[in-house]
């Protein structure tokens, strides 16, 4: 039974308070009633209530003097205003000071129960969306990223130190390595925490549209602009902006974003304001920069823009002393997800996810653990439960690889093989392609031209 929300009156006229108490209990609510400033304090310190109702004009401390201890002492609490005609003006005050609304005496009942119901509304939104960002918080925070290593213990140093500061951070390593999630927590762990982390897909759009993206245009600016729209720059203001894979920006592009990182400023497409902003940069590469800059790919001064910190996520198959604690957080992770329960796995299966060399990095032993879980039927994970992909012949008893012509040629076997597992993982996934490629450990993008290419009916998912 979910339990009523409490409402502390503090108000010195005793009708009032009676008057409140009676119509609140009888709408369900708990009360407390406090006569004065001070009495309603102490009685907040003892039970924090979910609203207070406040007067403003009382003797000792004034509901302004309490409203600002109030908020002192929580700065999400919840208040709403009593106050006379004459006083209209400070109950106004009281609201930039944070307070949520006003009523006026004589209040109308229904009127008054329409503004309790309202904020009670915002401070479940308000609740549910701290408790969100605490969860994010913790599951981007760096003690999220598996491993004891010592390469990974100097990328948690770095993450530590770079974190508090205004620097731009490069990070660099293979397809699956954890990018992203070294930059959520750089951010998590900074000042700008509780502003927006946005992330631009660099390589999903072309340059036209990518620029539309990140700075917003004005309506009329190209065909198709019915409206004005805000970038990504603009939403990122205090925040952070993370740059998936910048070695696709073009040319043009980048002569832009390095002016923004000069400026800090930059004007929407088609417009003539200046927008000023206030955002830190963090971009993840896994191509060589400086061999596009010899290419003549990639701006050589952006690079040094950029390149003030350089974080390099290791390959899996450099810090393979991490995988049984790998294992052991996806095997957690998605055994709860699916409502499983799991003792771990057998030493032959760690001692073949240790042999594989993990072209997919992280990514693909998180995909390969999650769909383990899915299809075990024990509680330990055994060599049974692994892909026959992953075993030598002799652990995989001898038989043959599973071939549906044995006079297929290897480049059709591999093609009936890619055909077969994409349709496998499409129908786990329900026909969803943005989580089949993250189950696959590729990019939406070259999923759909792997379904195309290999002419994979979409619609039957």
């Amino acid at each position: 039974m979910i339990s009523p929300h409490l409402i502390l009156i503090i108000d010195d006229e005793p009708v009032i308070r009676d008057v409140l108490s009676q119509l609140l209990t009888s709408e369900g609510y708990e009360v407390e009633a406090a006569a004065s400033g001070e009495e309603g304090l102490q009685a907040y310190a003892l039970r924090p209530p979910d609203l207070v109702l406040l007067d403003l004009l009382m003797p000792g401390q004034d509901g302004i003097e309490v409203l600002k201890t109030l908020k002192r002492a929580n700065p999400q609490a919840l208040v709403i205003i009593i106050t006379a005609y004459a006083s209209v003006e400070s109950a106004i005050e009281a609201m930039k000071m944070g307070a949520y609304d006003y009523v006026q005496k004589p209040f109308k009942h229904e009127e008054l129960l329409l503004t309790i119901r309202r904020a009670l509304e915002h401070k479940v939104l308000q609740d549910e969306n701290l408790r969100l960002r605490d969860a994010l918080q913790r599951k981007y925070s760096f003690s999220n990223i598996i491993g004891r290593s010592p390469v990974m213990e100097q990328v948690f140093e770095l993450i530590r130190a770079s974190a508090p500061t205004r620097s731009t951070i490069l990070i660099e390593g293979e397809s699956g390595t954890g990018k992203e999630l070294a930059a959520r927590a750089v951010h998590s762990s900074s000042n700008r925490s509780h502003f927006p982390f946005v992330v631009v897909n660099s390589g999903s759009l072309p340059p036209d549209l990518l620029e539309s993206h990140l700075f917003g245009h004005v309506k009329g600016a190209f065909t198709g602009a019915v409206s004005e729209k805000q970038g990504l720059f603009e939403a990122a203001d205090k925040g952070t902006i993370f740059f998936d894979e910048i070695s696709s920006i073009g040319l043009e592009t980048q002569a832009k974003l390095l002016r923004v990182m000069q400026d800090k400023e930059f004007m929407r497409l088609g417009g003539t304001k200046t927008i000023r902003v206030d955002v830190r940069i963090i971009a993840a590469t896994n191509t060589d920069l400086e061999e596009l800059i010899r290419q003549k790919a990639f701006r050589k001064d952006l690079y040094y823009r950029l390149n003030v910190i350089k974080i390099v996520l290791p390959p899996l198959r450099e810090r393979k002393e991490d995988i049984p604690l790998l294992v052991k957080h996806f095997l957690d992770l998605y055994a709860q997800e699916n409502d499983k329960e799991f003792e771990g796995v057998t030493p032959d299966v760690l001692e073949i996810l240790e042999r594989h060399s993990w072209p997919g990095n992280v990514r693909e032993l998180e995909n390969l653990i999650e769909r383990t879980v899915v299809f075990a039927k024990n509680k330990i994970i055994g060599r049974d439960d692994l892909p026959a992909l992953y075993l030598s012949p002799g652990e995989r008893g001898g038989a043959k690889l599973p071939l549906e012509d044995e006079s297929l040629n290897l480049r059709e076997q591999t093609l009936s093989f890619q055909r077969r597992l994409i349709e496998a993982i499409l129908q786990e996934s329900k026909g969803v392609q943005k989580t089949a490629a993250a189950k696959l450990g590729v990019k939406p993008t070259t999923l759909n031209e792997m379904i195309k290419r290999l002419g994979i009916d979409i619609s039957e998912y």
